[in-house]
């Protein structure tokens, strides 16, 4: 059962996140061999504010 989580700055539209979802389930079931009835996508939107890599914070632009 694979699950998928992507983390992406906040801003995205509805259709946009679902897009991506069903275009991630579709290389999942190909590559995994995974039936899409066993694949779980999940999208986290980060606020912006949230981020630190290498302890800095990140923003959008």
């Amino acid at each position: 059962m694979p699950f998928v989580k992507i983390d992406l700055f906040e801003g995205r539209s509805d259709e946009q996140k679902a897009q991506l979802a069903r275009e991630v389930t579709e290389v999942v079931a190909r590559v995994a061999k995974a039936p899409k009835e066993a694949i779980h996508i999940i999208i986290n939107d980060l606020p912006e504010g949230s981020y630190f890599p290498q302890g800095e914070m990140k923003t959008k632009n």
